[in-house]
């Protein structure tokens, strides 16, 4: 398992949800250190609390592990969510409300007729 992949997968997802992930891994039942054990001392997840934060999260285990690419992460580059999380929370919900917006507007929009 690659730790590295999968602590970054965590987060680009919960970014893409609009969820801290801290927040998340409570939430989910597997604790608010889960990633931060991961990430900084080496721990290895179960495959249950795996499964757990992969539900929480509406995604499957292999998009968490990194075998499979969900078709937002693909696009999210990880340069973008460091910059994203190095941002105030307040700021980070100013980021998000823009997303939302853009993305409101483009389903709006009618098909061009290229």
């Amino acid at each position: 398992m690659d730790k590295d992949l999968f602590v970054k997968n965590v987060q680009m997802i919960c970014v893409q949800k609009g969820i801290r992930p801290t927040n998340a891994c409570k939430e989910s039942g597997v604790g608010g250190s889960f990633l931060s054990d991961i990430k900084n001392r080496g721990s290895i997840p179960s495959v249950a609390k795996v499964q757990m934060l992969a539900e929480y999260l509406g995604v499957t285990v292999s998009e968490l592990l990194g075998e499979t690419i969900s078709s937002g992460t693909a696009s999210c580059g990880p340069d973008i969510l460091v910059k994203f999380q190095q941002l105030t929370p307040e700021n980070q919900k100013e980021v998000l409300a823009f997303i939302e917006f853009k993305h409101g507007q483009q389903s709006k929009e009618p098909p061009r007729g290229d």
